[in-house]
């Protein structure tokens, strides 16, 4: 249903001369419920079909996602799927899996969690040919990955700036080159420059690959034309084991690039840092008393500031909790692990390995 927010376009014909071959590579697992959404946007794109490869690095699924890929492949003829195996399971591996098996001479990463819109693909080889960047990508347009009152804040949440700060690929912004952008899309040549994806990191690789590309002097742009819809995390738990992992694998990140920190990421774990501080020391001083009311008087009040403005635009009465809690479970999951995995190493990363 979400496809309906796009206008189904077709211009496969509009083409008169030969165009390049691009392959689409998508690291999935268990992703029965949108594998199809996916290869339905891709297969409805703007740029030829005839030049256009789909190659699924699938984590031995449990469910029916290869089942639903095979289905697909039987009714669309007219464009090449195929499915590569990625035992690791992790992202970075399945990207890695899916490179090494394209034809394509541009690539174009997506998620199976995300819906591209019918120019996607035509949009992303424009900004690449004209030498706007060597890694290009667009918005994140955040939608409820169901229609609960939770899921439909925390897909406000995740793209307010409040929630993530200043990032452009989530709450918009002009084009411009940027540090890092979602998914991507770039010349097959360039993994010749700077390598692939580092499989030592679990989440987080898209920006340590990006890093890399900005060392070797290359460009990372932001065009919002470009767009797709992401479905957000449907209840408080699986946010806040996303937002660990996240905060967890940015710690690793910044062990290597220590410069590549950038405000927003620092102010969570500042946060945590201060409250856990002033709790512990709030009981033998009455400064510290103060200090933690203040602060969680503050926070409370922005919190809250934040539900009944996003509740008001939306009309949605829940956000005026939702949005806050959402955005709470995000800034103290983030900033917990970031710490945490500065600090214990070893003993976030036996958490990383059960979850």
């Amino acid at each position: 249903m979400q496809l309906q927010l796009f206008h189904r376009v077709s211009s496969q014909n509009k083409y008169s001369r030969p165009m390049p071959s691009v392959s689409v590579i998508v690291p999935c697992y268990n992703e029965e419920q949108t594998i199809c959404l996916l290869l339905n946007a891709i297969y409805t794109q703007t740029y030829p079909r005839a030049e256009l490869e789909v190659v699924i690095a699938d984590g031995q699924s449990t469910d029916r996602t290869r089942a639903r890929i095979e289905e697909f492949k039987i009714d669309h003829p007219d464009i090449q799927i195929d499915i590569v195996d990625n035992p690791k399971r992790s992202i970075p591996s399945g990207l890695n899996r899916a490179i090494a098996s394209a034809r394509g001479e541009y690539i174009v990463r997506m998620d199976a969690h995300s819906v591209p819109t019918p120019d996607y693909i035509e949009r992303c080889l424009k900004a690449l040919q004209s030498g706007s960047g060597d890694n290009v990508g667009g918005v994140w347009q955040i939608e409820p990955g169901n229609d609960s009152w939770m899921a439909r804040s925390i897909a406000s949440a995740a793209s307010h700036p409040l929630g993530v700060g200043d990032a452009a690929y989530r709450v918009g912004g002009n084009p411009n080159s940027v540090d890092t952008v979602p998914f991507g899309a770039f010349r097959r040549i360039l993994v010749d420059r700077v390598g692939y994806f580092d499989e030592s990191l679990l989440t987080n690789e898209d920006y340590e690959f990006n890093t890399r590309i900005r060392q070797t002097g290359g460009k990372i742009w932001f065009d919002p034309q470009i767009r797709s819809i992401y479905f957000a995390r449907t209840d408080l738990a699986a946010l806040a084991r996303q937002y660990f992992r996240y905060g967890y694998w940015k710690a690793q990140m910044l062990r290597r690039y220590p410069q590549t920190l950038r405000w927003r990421q620092l102010l969570p774990p500042l946060f945590v840092a201060c409250l856990g501080l002033l709790m512990v020391l709030s009981p033998w001083t009455e400064i510290a008393r103060w200090l933690l009311l203040i602060q969680a008087a503050i926070y409370g009040i922005t919190l809250l500031g934040v539900g009944i403005q996003v509740s008001l635009k939306n009309r949605d009465p829940f956000m005026i909790i939702g949005v806050p809690l959402a955005i709470t479970t995000m800034h103290n999951a983030w900033g917990c692990a970031l710490l945490l995995g500065l600090i214990r190493k070893s003993q976030v990363k036996r958490y990383e390995e059960k979850t």
